[in-house]
């Protein structure tokens, strides 16, 4: 057996393309609309199987909107490589083959010819996924009765409910052959106005602001939840920038983890994008525009700004109503995840959708108990599951939750997939 298996993986090796890091790898670009495309870069897993089928497909799909799957996601949180290129002991390749998608069009080595060619709702970016999703398959057949999982963060959790919803309804109707099993929603940005409204109340509580900070919040907070009620969708974005912007002038906390300290010689927000040291940043864009474009011969550029201005209308809009879709009429498993020190989707936010949810299982939901799990011999938080739903409370966790809490992680991707089995 091990001589097959070492024949086995020397083919995959001999057959995927020349790739960058320690995995055997496929990437390429999908045209999703005529002057509109997607970079995909697939990592087979390193798992002990005679065949890397024998293990599920996970996508990821990274916040922003405008952060790079590929960049970010990668290298900083789950890939095979950190930013210092040295190998990543929690990498998620060992256990499924893992493929990064930088969504939607625009974002990191994925390529729009103009601004205009950019998505502008979260349908839009769902139905070019659809798109992509089709042709990969076309790409790489064997992965077509795999069973997929998409893990997300942040904006990414709004477009992966959407998308798993698109691809459940082309499913149905015979338009694609996909196993789409379930999606991991991490921090996710489902109900935007419920993380702003609750920003306050969670700083006033852990004693990060007093009570005249936490008017101050509240005033813009507020402000920001009539703007969305009257519709007024751009004007929202444009107040939930401002309550931010409060919170950074009143408050000593990082929006990603409450527990981060804050340089006493200056601050640096950066609202539309994960919040990590300058440096780690620095060495992620150069492995991206040096080592890997070299590698795979990429010449395309990043719109990550111009992803987020075409997205402003759409930025405050909520998809819980996609949520209760998946929830009411699909077989699709609906993970949520929170970290306990995630200011910008803090717990308190997520919890009040989730509490407001309309869907078929809610009072069983409402009566099931929450019980601690544990991994790698500690507590690593709480889980509540009924039916095709749970929700996962993380200990010791900020935004990014690979990062800051990887055994939690780890317990997740085990308890979603049944063990990565196929």
């Amino acid at each position: 057996m091990k001589n097959i298996l070492i024949i086995f993986h020397l083919l995959v090796a001999a057959s995927a393309k020349p790739g960058f890091g320690p995995t055997d790898q496929e990437w390429g670009f999908v045209q999703v609309r005529e002057n509109a495309d997607l970079f995909w870069w697939l990592h087979y897993t390193t798992a002990n199987v005679s065949k890397p089928t024998e293990r599920p497909l996970i996508i990821w799909l990274q916040g922003g909107p405008g952060a790079s799957s590929v960049g970010y996601g990668n290298f900083a949180e789950i890939g095979p490589l950190d930013a210092d290129l040295k190998p990543r002991n929690t990498t998620w390749v060992k256990n499924a083959n893992i493929l990064f998608v930088d969504n939607p069009v625009g974002v990191g080595f994925s390529n729009a010819k103009s601004y205009v060619d950019l998505t502008t709702t979260n349908r839009q970016i769902a139905d070019d996924f659809l798109v992509f999703l089709k042709k990969f398959y076309e790409t790489l057949p064997e992965f077509k009765k795999v069973p997929l999982y998409i893990f997300c963060e942040s904006y990414g959790g709004k477009m992966t409910a959407e998308i798993a919803l698109v691809i459940d309804n082309a499913a149905r109707k015979g338009e694609i052959a996909s196993t789409l099993k379930g999606i991991g929603l991490g921090d996710s940005w489902i109900s935007p106005i419920d993380s702003v409204l609750t920003w306050a109340p969670y700083l006033l509580n852990l004693g990060a602001v007093d009570q005249q900070c936490y008017e101050k919040i509240m005033a813009v907070a507020n402000v920001t939840k009539q703007a969305l009620d009257q519709g007024k969708f751009e004007e929202a974005t444009s107040y939930w920038v401002q309550t931010e912007r409060v919170i950074s002038e009143v408050a000593n906390v990082d929006l990603y983890n409450i527990l981060k300290k804050i340089p006493s010689f200056g601050r640096r927000h950066n609202l539309f994008k994960p919040s990590v040291s300058d440096e780690v940043e620095s060495k992620i864009d150069v492995i991206l525009n040096g080592p890997v474009r070299e590698a795979l011969n990429i010449t395309r550029y990043s719109m990550e700004d111009d992803v987020f201005e075409m997205l402003y209308g759409d930025f405050m809009k909520p998809v819980t109503s996609i949520v209760e879709e998946l929830l009411n009429n699909t077989d699709i498993f609906v993970a949520v995840y929170n970290g306990q020190l995630d200011l910008i989707v803090d717990t308190p936010g997520t919890v009040k959708w989730i509490d407001n949810l309309k869907w078929k299982n809610k009072s069983s939901w409402e009566s099931s108990e929450r019980s601690a799990f544990a991994n790698d011999g500690y507590y690593q938080g709480y889980v509540k599951k009924y039916g095709n739903f749970a929700f996962y409370w993380i200990d010791r966790s900020g935004h990014m939750v690979p990062i800051d809490n990887p055994s939690a992680m780890d317990y997740i991707l085990k308890d979603v997939t049944n063990n990565f089995k196929v």
